[in-house]
């Protein structure tokens, strides 16, 4: 969901023309990258950027502008698929660069990369690992390590980290979740990124790090191929300046989803199950239960990062929510829920309070139409002699 400045910003883009190649000052060609670049100078001081239409798009431009027909050095634990069958294997194939795996599925140390590097070494690459994560008996090299080989060798380190993350999340409880500067300050020489995620966006993918380096990728002919268009530079300009100002937390829908408290949400759950009350009657609101769970980033983000949060639990007679899910599903507006030990569970965290209303409706009739079930009679023909 985007932040209320970006959709007006997307609104006034689509309906009205504005200067996205043109240079009011110079009365010339300008360049579209030019909306974005100072909001992100602000963001990340003295690191040149550059901005396509996802972070796919930004993790293949780097391989192929820096590694093309060259090794890129990955250790054997970030070679994931993400959603959409994404693998990174893929990724490098059709980059031109060539794969050379180092270490093993769950330890991958310095010396792994050191032994690796070689005439023919392009780059090398570490991976965000979306929703995977490797627990128990695990090493991985940090950035400032791989940093370190990487200048030995005078390679750059490409570090892609699709989540996107711009702030601190720690003190949520998200610590497996690295601030991009952080990444840049502990040594990489480009971060690429998403633009939706946790930077809380349009889909977008986002490239900063060295100007020397930001600069080969945009001379690359896939530059043009992976540019956004005037509604993302729009959408990604008000989100990026909520950033800049200190008020991503306040003006961005997903981050401010995040940082909401299971007591804020507990209330928003009671508000809903009284409305539930008042449309369905008390007998319809006796079912439903408010109890404690968690919330879970997802998305490509923090597998293991969690959220306290309060559920709202819906009973079935039946002892089985399944029609109930499938009820609220598959009507209009769409409602998704998911069923746990025959029970439907709500959380409310990334529930719009402006959709509270027809929620309630569609609960409501779902559990109407969830009754327990009539006894069948079986009865026989009867016979005559």
């Amino acid at each position: 969901v985007l932040s209320a400045a970006a959709a007006s910003r997307v609104a006034e883009a689509a309906t009205g023309y504005l200067d996205l190649e043109y240079d009011l000052s110079r009365g010339a060609r300008g360049d579209r990258h030019s909306h974005l670049e100072p909001l992100l100078a602000r963001l990340f001081p003295g690191r040149a950027s550059l901005a396509v239409n996802n972070n796919a798009a930004a993790i293949l431009l780097a391989l192929r502008a820096l590694a093309k027909g060259r090794e890129a050095i990955v250790s054997r634990g970030e070679l994931v698929e993400i959603g959409g069958s994404f693998r990174v294997p893929d990724i490098l194939a059709a980059s031109g660069a060539r794969l050379r795996e180092v270490g093993t599925t769950n330890r991958t140390r310095a010396s792994d990369y050191e032994a690796a590097v070689g005439p023919r070494t392009g780059l090398i690459l570490k991976v965000h690992t979306s929703n995977f994560k490797i627990v128990g008996f695990g090493e991985e090299t940090p950035v400032a390590a791989l940093s370190a080989v990487a200048r030995k060798a005078g390679v750059p380190l490409v570090v892609d980290w699709g989540s996107g993350d711009l702030v601190d999340l720690a003190p949520l409880g998200i610590g497996d979740e690295v601030p991009v500067r952080r990444l840049l300050d502990e040594g990489a020489d480009l971060v690429t990124f998403s633009g939706d995620k946790l930077l809380g966006g349009p889909q977008a993918g986002l490239v900063v790090g060295r100007a020397d380096l930001v600069e080969r990728l945009g001379r690359d002919p896939l530059a043009r191929a992976c540019r956004l268009d005037r509604l993302l530079i729009a959408a990604l300009r008000e989100t990026l300046a909520a950033h800049v100002r200190g008020r991503a937390f306040e003006e961005v829908p997903t981050l401010r989803m995040i940082a909401a408290g299971a007591e804020e949400i507990g209330r928003r759950a009671g508000r809903l199950r009284g409305r539930v009350a008042r449309i369905a009657g008390p007998a319809a609101a006796a079912r439903l239960r408010i109890e404690d769970g968690v919330s879970r980033t997802g998305g490509g983000s923090s597998p293991l990062g969690e959220r306290p949060t309060r559920l709202l639990v819906a009973e079935s007679p039946t002892g089985d929510a399944g029609g109930m899910e499938r009820a609220l599903r598959l009507g209009d507006p769409p409602v998704l829920g998911r069923v746990r030990e025959g029970r439907l569970l709500l959380d409310l965290r990334t529930v719009l309070e402006t959709q509270e209303e027809t929620l309630a409706a569609r609960l409501a009739a779902a559990l109407a139409a969830d009754q327990t079930p009539k006894r069948k009679l079986i009865t026989s023909p009867s016979r005559t002699t």
